[in-house]
């Protein structure tokens, strides 16, 4: 604990640390003299560099990219590699692992060691790795490198340690899986094949044992060419030569008959027995044409050939339908007996897998279900129902049901709030599933015991809202909000904004939301916001519109009628814009109008129902707020939001300027350029310009973001994103920009120069984004001995402004009496666009925005009871009796943070962030009982800096700026969390608190449980004598190093795996780094010793229960004779 004391000598504005240089900086109502203030801030901090570290805790949605697939049957747990490497294992809700490969080479195939808890990966690197799962956190065991071969196919017989890997050129090698070490023996393609085989068979496509006998090993090659070798006597037992592509190859059971796919869409059955040609050839979805003639057919990419007791088998393929039938969709066809069922998929099929009873393969598979990876979803299907219903899925699978374009982090709700949401959003859930449990019900979890509510609110491009339950590291779907609904159905022949977001123009850019009043705010992409209040009943309700002119001109002049209505423009310039404000209606173009696309002046993007409309329990639109046209041009994007309920304000801002809106009444209080909220308190004395000069630029710079993560069809949807627009004044912001642009570089010059010496390219170009917004209680000038309704304001230059306000406090004046708001003239400064606000009492703590608690306005009136609003105030002034009035500010931009005391406004500590990059995102948050300053900077480095003194407390380089993605997506929330959008389908969740991380093996799930191997069925002594001798093979005899010799050592090269936490390498960088390295090794030391504790007590169980079963046995077996057996 270190304790920080900052004695104030005068606070005045030349004090050091203060960043306010010249009178036109300070408050208007002059310099205070009257008003109390601290002679000593006495805060002890109790945050320090231990109480952090950065590691990743949990990762949702549906994996990237996905290439391959493979189950347990016995642990019941599923894993899926992706293109990028990593590999999802998922068990029962709450089980859910992500690995990664260093190499980030894509998975070509997974095979688990069954009830082993491991997992072998084949990469296209020409890799095999050994993954451990009896750990919480995976890791690699092995690695073995193929230095000269590529690897295409890889196969694991059951209970076996010797794994069968095929490769591009056409050899068989095999691996020990327990040291990881190629055996000596091989199946070279040239002994497999006839000596008279002119042509290559290509790389081997299948490898499987055959159920029969073990010592007899099934290779299919891709030209069409079948092997079966006999690994004892090193020879071909039989060759089959087909003249189509084999894709995959299926068993029957008993091992007599195995069936192909092939590339024309035909599947052959073949019998052991006579393998000349195939007994028999079909073409499931290939039909006879009147020529006689077959249709040509697609390849039938994999094929199951799986039997049942009590009925005929399943065949179940993908592929094989007739070119013919274009634009038809992906299907997994179920042929069982003389029925065919033909399953039409949203997505293509990139695997799929048949679940069985059984593990042995020369047992009656009895399947009971189908795993279908689809290249965007993972679903599974009910064998037992002849209707094959799917199964309700239980992960989070459908997060990028709609491109991910904006997300919301929430910890620490209140409790209620997750059961209504997911009571409402359960009656809209979709119906029809089968009625089974979740057949992936592997490893084991538990509730931890350090949770809390959290709430995820992910924003989408069709302007859907999800609200996710994200408590306990698990994420759930709670409620789905569509925000289209609010609009008409844009007309194709209205062209309005055709040219800007004519594909998704109810894309979401932020959103806003009070857990406690419940209030919801969204802005879209079309310039437009919509207020949301909740209710349990459903209503009917007619939506207010109100339409914002927030463009300023020259020639814009206010007239003095406009004027009586808004006494906030009493002392404005000419140049202020204009509002609208209308309900219900809208301005139609004129089709009278010279230019080519008709008149769009004073229009907006969208149409509002202006109807009354019957909305469900849940969220229900109250108001929609749209910018307009002017001259044809569209309204620029709104870059930042803030409402408070307690005020019942809402504001927001963009490139061109700042309004306010009164929710309650319904009214436009304040639409001002930026430029005309200083008055006379520009910093920067800057002549008003019509910012329209560069019109075109900065419509092209202020609406990009979204294009990077959009696919090519939807480029032309644009968003800004506050720091990575020309507006700001950072150098990497402009390193994607400037192949588009070739003025990029010396508008970035220009900014630059701008802040330190001079203020004449401000002068050329007057665009001041407002990046942030806060309402507060707070002190608007420096002569107020009171705190009051304010709202801060940030900008793109750096510059803060504070707007009191006066707001009736009874509940019938405030719905009638107008608030009254205006510019104080009070500017503080900091480098860099700002990000945000937040604000500290005199010891410290954080003081939270006054809100109104929740009212059902919807709900059945209580005459006894009437329904008034009831606020709830957090004054700075309340718990500082012994310090004097004021609080702390703490503002943070793009390079550096600032603390000031307010009322004084003198800046106690600064502190510079970052000079090479610059702060994405910065959020004040409560961590340890204590509160601190997260910051993300787009060099990917994840900082801490403690409160109120600015100290560094934590610096990890954790993750560089890939793509706007992240930097659109990132968030922090309290309790040392953060998240960020780590593909288009994937949320990953990250810690940079040492308490959770600590915690964090206790909170994920068990991957591994001992499960006892199912016994193999009794075949009976006539069957075992005359069926083979399988169980007599041993691949130790054939396969060991004093049989087989040493494989060649450039052959392939053998890795040890690095087993370790990943901890260790994201704090090596950080302040921390020694002592979180000693902590991991202990950790790990101590992990190690309880896995062998527990591996000794298994071992110790499994001796005893031996002994008993081999004790009861000999007894049983004392007296029979050997023909009895």
């Amino acid at each position: 604990m270190k304790k920080f004391r900052k004695v104030l000598d005068g606070l005045t504005t030349s004090s050091p640390g203060g960043t306010i240089g010249s009178p036109s900086c300070g408050s208007a109502a002059g310099t205070p003299t009257a008003t109390p203030t601290p002679k000593e801030i006495d805060i002890q901090e109790t945050l320090v560099s231990e109480n952090f570290q950065l590691c990743k805790t949990v990762r949702h949605g549906f994996p990237y990219q996905p290439t391959a697939l493979a189950f347990d049957p016995v642990q019941k747990i599923l894993a899926i590699g992706s293109r990028t490497g990593g590999v999802r294992i998922l068990g029962r809700p709450g089980v859910d692992c992500y690995c990664q490969h260093e190499s980030g080479a894509a998975v070509l195939q997974l095979q688990f060691l069954i009830n082993e808890g491991a997992l072998v990966t084949a990469c296209a690197d020409d890799t095999l790795h050994l993954w451990n799962l009896r750990q919480r956190r995976p890791a690699v065991l092995h690695s073995l490198k193929f230095n000269r071969e590529r690897i295409t196919f890889c196969h694991l017989p059951f209970q076996s340690k010797w794994l069968y890997v095929g490769t591009e050129r056409g050899n068989t090698h095999i691996v020990n899986i327990e040291s990881f070490i190629l055996s000596g023996y091989v199946i070279m393609w040239n002994k497999a094949i006839e000596l008279s085989t002119k042509t290559h068979p290509g790389p081997v496509v299948h490898l499987s044992d055959s159920p029969k006998d073990e010592g007899k090993l099934l290779i299919g090659f891709e030209s069409g060419t079948v092997v079966q070798w006999d690994l004892r006597l090193k020879k071909a037992d039989f060759r089959i030569y087909y003249d189509e592509a084999i894709h995959s190859v299926g068993w029957h059971h008993e091992g007599k008959q195995f069936m192909c796919s092939h590339s024309d869409g035909s599947l052959t059955m073949w019998n052991l027995r006579n393998t000349t040609k195939p007994f028999q050839v079909t073409f499931p979805h290939g039909k006879i044409q009147k020529d006689g003639r077959k249709e040509s057919c697609k390849p039938i990419l994999k094929v199951e050939y799986k039997t049942s007791r009590n009925s005929e088998p399943f065949v179940i393929f993908s592929g094989g339908l007739s070119y013919d039938k274009a634009g038809r969709r992906p299907t997994l066809t179920i042929m069982h007996g003389k029925a065919i069922t033909v399953l039409e998929m949203d997505y293509p099929i990139v695997e799929f897998m048949a679940l069985c009873e059984t593990p042995y393969n020369n047992e009656v598979q009895e399947p009971y279900a189908v795993v279908v990876l689809l290249e965007k979803d993972l679903i599974v299907v009910d064998l037992t129902q002849s209707n094959y219903p799917v199964f309700e899925n239980p992960y989070p699978m459908d997060v990028h049901e709609s491109p991910v374009t904006c997300t919301a982090y929430f910890a620490e709700c209140p409790p209620d709030i997750i059961p209504i949401l997911y009571s409402i959003g359960a009656k809209h859930k979709k119906t029809g599933y089968s009625q089974k449990e979740w057949p992936i019900a592997g490893g084991t979890w538990t509730l931890g015991s350090h949770t809390y509510p959290e709430i995820i609110i992910t924003g989408h491009a069709d302007g859907s809202i999800k609200f996710w339950d994200a408590s306990a590291i698990t994420l759930q779907m709670l409620y789905k909000l569509k925000t289209s609904k609010v609009f008409e159905k844009p007309k194709p022949g209205e062209g309005r904004a055709a040219e800007l977001v004519e594909e998704d123009p109810f894309a979401v850019q932020m959103v806003s939301w009070c857990p406690q009043s419940r209030i919801f705010c969204v802005v879209g992409i079309s310039a437009h916001i919509i207020l949301y209040r909740f209710s349990k009943y459903d209503a009917n309700t007619q939506i207010v519109s109100l339409e914002v002119r927030l463009q300023c001109e020259t020639e814009d002049v206010i007239s003095p009628s406009e004027n009586e209505n808004n006494p906030c423009f009493s002392e404005s310039s000419p140049h202020s814009p204009q509002p609208h404000h209308q309900q219900q209606q809208q301005h139609p173009p004129s089709p009278g109008s010279g230019t080519p696309e008709g008149n769009k002046d004073s229009i907006p993007h969208l149409k509002v129902k202006d109807r009354m409309v019957r909305v469900p329990p849940g969220y229900q639109a109250e108001l929609a707020i749209q910018l307009l046209w002017i001259d044809g041009e569209p309204p620029q994007q709104i870059t930042s939001l803030d409402i408070n309920s307690a005020y019942g304000l809402l504001a927001f801002g963009n490139c061109n300027g700042l309004a306010v809106v009164d929710y309650l009444q319904k009214t436009i209080l304040l639409c001002m350029s930026t430029l005309d909220l200083y008055g006379a308190a520009d910093p920067y004395q800057r002549l008003t310009r019509s910012p329209r000069r560069n019109r075109q630029s900065t419509s092209e710079f202020c609406m990009r973001g979204l294009s990077n993560f959009y696919s090519d069809s939807k480029k032309r949807i644009r968003t800004s994103y506050q720091s990575l627009t020309e507006l700001s004044d950072n150098q990497q912001s402009i390193d994607m920009e400037r192949s588009k642009s070739p003025t990029s570089e010396s508008r970035e010059n220009s900014f630059s120069r701008s802040r330190s010496s001079s203020v004449s390219s401000i002068d050329r170009d007057t665009k001041e984004a407002i990046t942030t917004l806060q309402f507060g209680e707070s002190y608007g000038r420096k002569s107020d001995a009171l705190p009051t309704p304010c709202l801060w304001v940030g900008t793109s230059l750096g510059v803060v402004l504070l707007i009191p306000m006066s707001i009736p406090t009874d509940h019938e004046e405030r719905m009638e009496e107008p608030v009254t708001i205006g510019p104080s003239g009070t500017v503080l400064m900091l480098k860099g666009s700002v990000l945000r606000f937040g604000f500290l009492d005199c010891m410290g703590a954080i003081i939270q925005s006054p809100f109104e608690v929740w009212r059902d306005l919807n709900a059945p009136q209580d005459p006894d009871r009437p329904r008034r609003r009831k606020l709830v105030h957090f004054s700075p002034s309340s718990s500082q009796d012994s310090c004097g009035e004021g609080h702390l500010a703490v503002v943070c931009s793009e390079r550096q943070a600032k603390v000031f005391l307010m009322p004084s406004q003198s800046c106690l500590f600064v502190h510079n962030i970052t000079e090479s990059s610059f702060v994405l995102r910065a959020d004040v948050v409560s961590v340890c009982n204590s509160v601190c300053l997260a910051c993300f900077c787009a060099n990917g480095h994840v900082m801490t800096l403690s409160l109120p003194s600015l100290r560094p407390l934590m610096d990890v380089n954790y993750l560089p700026l890939t793509d706007m993605r992240i930097a659109r997506t990132f968030c922090f929330t309290n309790g040392g969390q953060a998240l960020y959008l780590s593909s288009p389908t994937e949320i990953q969740r990250i810690t940079y608190s040492q308490e959770m991380c600590d915690n964090l093996q206790e909170m994920l799930g068990e991957l591994f449980t001992p499960i006892e191997t199912p016994e193999a069925q009794n075949r009976g002594f006539l069957k075992g004598f005359f069926g083979g001798n399988s169980h007599n093979f041993d691949r130790e005899e054939l396969f060991g190093e004093a049989a087989a010799g040493k494989a060649s050592r450039s052959l392939a090269q053998h890795i040890p795996g690095q087993v370790g936490m990943e901890g260790m390498k994201v704090a090596a960088s950080g302040a921390v780094g020694e002592l979180a390295r000693a902590r991991i090794a202990l950790d790990e030391r101590g992990q190690r010793l309880g896995e062998l504790e527990e591996r000794t007590a298994l071992m110790m169980t499994s001796a005893e229960s031996f002994s008993k079963h081999a004790h009861e046995l000999m007894l049983k077996c004392k007296d029979k004779k050997w023909y009895q057996f």
